[in-house]
Order: structure tokens, then sequence, then C-alpha cells
């Protein structure tokens, strides 16, 4: 088994996740303090014994090629990973949805002479051993196996909705329904696509062909190829990823989460703080693979006259320093510094962040090298919150783009070039043009690439 050829698609933009998908892909979204996204995707297949994956990337891909590129050496792990930029194959123009995207790279399919192929998201955070669903796909003899989840009703209409028969077969597909139907005697709960596909080869290379000649079509797996090969008589299965089983960890429930907006990824990430997390980053026998950094240790410093330092239910990464600081409830970057006396909880800080000295935060995503001015608040007065900042999540999720700066009061002040993205983002552009009273720009040199953490500050200083 694990033998097919494997599509990772990472071109997302994500624009639900704006501003912080505002300078990368979503795939390449830093996640859980010391990875992105993309690696859970990867770490499953690597995982599984697959040995050809290609990365199909296309949206603000520079972070990400640069990540997988120095952090996921083929030869380390047995793999071939290649990243597949759009190239524009079959004309003059980038991928217009799922379908073409694959579409467009089916040469690699051909050369790889495989049988069968898998075509996964790379955007979403789970673990699932794929060599289980392969083998429930070719034991099925399907044209196309469908991974798909149970979820509430109310949140089905963001995926394509499944509807299968007493033997698995999917008898009916709907993409993001306004009036989801819902599994038969559940009225709550839906079944919906995880995006996450095994085609027989021979069949994929039909339908994608017969797409691209559609002219009426929008190129999409869930929109139009899926349903259209259900509507045709195409054995479609749905495999159950609630029978994924994976060694080591046989008890956790089955994990999956789609992040695709602030409150999803905030929540996901707050999933990780729990006494038993539902995400298991501590199996050896399936490690989540991600960046090597030469950082040292995560430093807890008590300094003279202060309280001591202390994280509960916290992940703390590597090469941040809490100088006397207070971390409850939060996950936080490598290359951190919080001052003494700052207090941060429920919160979400990326990597090469400062926190000055008697701030406090409270639900607060704050993207890499952002720096808080001492004595600064945020997220104690929703009100205040809204009125201050130009991107606040309707759960009242304070996000700070990267590279900012937060004096104790005011405007916040935006990097140079990410200025620049976020007025020309459509996803940000509107508040950026509505909240002008909220931000100011930062010195000429300021670049949001530029870190503010420990490597910059004198050891021992408040």
């Amino acid at each position: 088994m694990a033998d097919a050829i494997v599509f990772v698609m990472a071109g997302g933009k994500g624009s639900r996740l704006a501003p912080l998908t505002t300078h990368r892909a979503k795939p390449g979204t830093p996640f859980g303090g010391r990875y992105r996204i993309v690696d859970f995707v990867l770490s499953n297949f690597v995982n599984s014994g697959y040995q050809q994956i290609y990365l199909l990337t296309q949206y603000m891909a520079s972070s990400l090629i640069r990540h997988v590129n120095r952090h996921w050496p083929s030869a380390a792990y047995g793999a071939s990973i290649e990243v597949v930029p759009a190239q524009m194959r079959t004309g003059q123009r980038w991928y217009e949805g799922t379908a073409d995207a694959v579409f467009q790279n089916l040469n690699l399919v051909h050369d790889a002479h495989a049988e069968h192929v898998a075509v996964f998201g790379g955007d979403h955070i789970y673990l699932v051993n794929v060599d289980q669903m392969e083998r429930h796909h070719r034991d099925t003899g399907a044209d196309l196996t469908v991974a798909t989840f149970p979820v509430p009703r109310d949140e089905a209409r963001a995926f394509g909705v499944v509807e299968v028969d007493a033997t698995g077969r999917i008898v009916g597909f709907e993409e993001k329904p306004a009036d989801p139907k819902p599994v038969p005697g559940r009225p709550d709960t839906c079944l919906v696509s995880m995006g996450n596909y095994f085609f027989r080869a021979r069949v994929l290379n039909e339908v994608l062909r017969e797409d691209a000649a559609d002219r009426d079509s929008a190129h999409d797996f869930g929109r139009n190829v899926i349903p259209k090969m259900v509507r045709a008589g195409c054995r479609v299965h749905a495999w159950d990823f609630g029978e994924n089983r994976i060694p080591g960890d046989d008890e956790t429930p089955p994990y999956w989460r789609d992040v695709g907006t602030v409150e999803s990824y905030f929540g996901a990430n707050m999933e990780l703080r729990a006494p038993v997390p539902a995400l298991n980053l501590y199996n050896r026998r399936w490690p989540i693979r991600g960046a090597h950094r030469h950082y040292p240790p995560a430093r807890f410093v008590v300094q003279a006259g202060h309280a001591p330092p202390s994280a509960v239910d916290s992940l703390i990464c590597e090469g941040t320093i809490l100088n006397s600081a207070r971390v409850h409830g939060c996950v936080i970057g490598y290359d951190c510094f919080l001052h003494t006396d700052s207090f941060v909880s429920e919160s979400v800080i990326l990597s090469g962040c400062d926190i000055g000295a008697g701030a406090r935060l409270h639900r607060v995503i704050a993207d890499k090298n952002v720096s808080v001015a001492p004595g600064t608040t945020i997220g104690l007065d929703p009100e205040s919150d809204r009125a201050r900042f130009p991107f606040v999540s309707p759960g009242g999720i304070v996000v700070l783009p990267k590279g900012t700066h937060v004096p104790a009061e005011g405007p916040i002040e935006l990097a140079q070039d990410m200025h620049a993205m976020l007025l020309n983002d459509p996803d940000t552009a509107a508040t950026m043009a509505a909240r002008r009273d909220t931000y100011t720009l930062g010195r000429e040199t300021r670049h949001s690439d530029d870190s503010v953490g420990p490597r910059f500050q004198k050891y021992g200083r408040g």
C-alpha cells in the first residue's frame, strides 16, 4: 500500500483568516507555536509511508516554499516532497480552482505511472493514517473515495455535504448548501467532505479533461467534479474518518479542524492547552515534523524584586524568555520575550514577539514580530478594543498584524510593508479604509520581518 502519487493543495488564500493571511498562504500560517499548518498533512503522509508528494502552490507562496525547502528535506524522511508552483502549463492562466490545479499537473500523474492519486488539502489540522483510507478505496473498487466527518448542522454550510446509502456509496453531494441535509435519524448532524480524496488515476484523468472543456465550470472538485461524478453513476464512496486509528494512540478520538476563520484558528490553538489535548502532539510513533531551529531552551527568570514567572496550561516554545512574567492558557511561539510583571492569558503569540513590562493581554492573536509597549492593556474591555484596534473578530479576539508595534495608548503602528499589503488586500482593504484612525505608519526602516524578540534584548532587563 502507500504507493499512490500525492497532491497536497497548498495554494489557498485563506480569506477569512486575514490579516494573518495577507502576506502568506493559509497552509503556511504558523500553528501551535512551532509548526505551520502544512506540517500536519505532510507529517501524515510521511508517517504513513508515502514517497511521492507534490505540493501545489499559488497564492503568497514564498514563505511556504522556503519553509518546505529548508525544513522538509526529502532525504531525511525517505520521501520525495516537491514544491510545484503554478506554471501555466495549459495556457496563460493561473489555477482557476482545485480541480484545475490538478488538471494543470496531470503530466506528473502520467510520469509516475500511478494507478491511484491522493488529493488532500494542505490547510486543515488533523492526524490521519492515510494508508487506511487508501486500503478502503482499493477494497471498495471506488473510482473516487471521499474522506468524511460528522459536524453540527449549523456548521455544515461551510462544507460539501454528503449523502450516503447503506453501503457507504455517495448518492448526493452538495457544496456549501444553504439548507444542508442532515444524517438520517440525526437531525442536528451532517456528514461533510474533509476535502481529502483518493481517485483512480484513469478516472481522474478523464473527469478533469472533461471538466476543463466545460466553460461553465468553476473547475472545483467540490462544486463541480464530485457532484457530476455522483450524478453520472461513478463509484464514489465515503470513507468514515472516525474509523481512522493512529499507531501509538489508538484510544484518542479522531481529530480534524478546519481553521478557516480567526475564531476557529484561535479555538484550535486553545485546544492544545488542555490537560489531555484532543490533538496529541506527543505521540512518538506519529511525530509532527516541522522547522529545525537552533534556539536555546525556553527560560523562566526571576527578576529581583518581582514575583516569579509562571506558565499554567500553556505551550512555551524554544528560545522564549519569561522574565518574571505570567502566562495562563496560552500558546507562545519561539524567540519571544515577556518582560517583568506582564500577564498574558488565553492568547496566541507567534514567534519573535516582545511583550512589555506590566502589559496585560487577553484573547489576542499577535502575528510574528509584534511588540507591545509597557503598561498596554488589550482584551479586558471589548468596547474599547473595537474602538482602538482595526482587526477584532466577531468574538472579540484582537488580531495584531505581523510587525505591529502597540503603544500603551493611541493608534497601533504598522510596519511599512504590512501597511502596503493590508491596503491592497481585498480582505482587509475595506477595514483599513474605514478604520484609518486606528493605525499609523511606523518608522521607514521598520519591516515586519525585523525581530524584536530575545536576540535583541539585554538579558535580565524588564
